[in-house]
């Protein structure tokens, strides 16, 4: 199975975990999050990170992040192999459909996070 790291500003990625544990109590224990905070360089959110996935012990792992080009994606890039993928654009579907189906194969996973997250995206014009 693989791991799930999520990488935002701070306090973004604790926030999406609360939200992850309000309404998936149960996956949410999957979900290891890293909140980058204004002072913290490239270099420090990737070692960071780094510690976060060695710890977790999985051997391949979704890392999803905020807004392409920022210091969280920057920093999960760096990790990005065959066994880590990096999905920036993080929104609430993409992560609840992370969690749902955590347990598939890790290029599986990602298709589903993305197609998660871009169903979650919609306009809600007034008729």
């Amino acid at each position: 199975m693989p791991g799930l790291l999520l990488i935002a500003h701070a306090p973004l990625a604790s926030a999406l975990k609360a939200v992850a544990e309000h309404t998936f109590p149960n996956c949410a224990a999957q979900l290891t999050v890293l909140d980058v905070s204004p002072d913290m360089s490239v270099d420090d959110a990737e070692q960071a990170a780094r510690a976060l996935l060695l710890r977790a012990g999985h051997a391949e792992a979704l890392i999803l992040t905020d807004v392409f080009g920022a210091t969280p994606c920057n920093a999960a890039q760096r990790l990005q192999s065959a066994a880590v993928r990096v999905v920036s654009g993080v929104n609430v579907p993409m992560l609840w459909r992370s969690l749902c189906y955590i347990g598939e194969p890790l290029d599986a996973l990602v298709e589903r996070a993305l197609k998660g997250g871009a169903a979650g995206i919609m306009l809600n014009d007034i008729p």
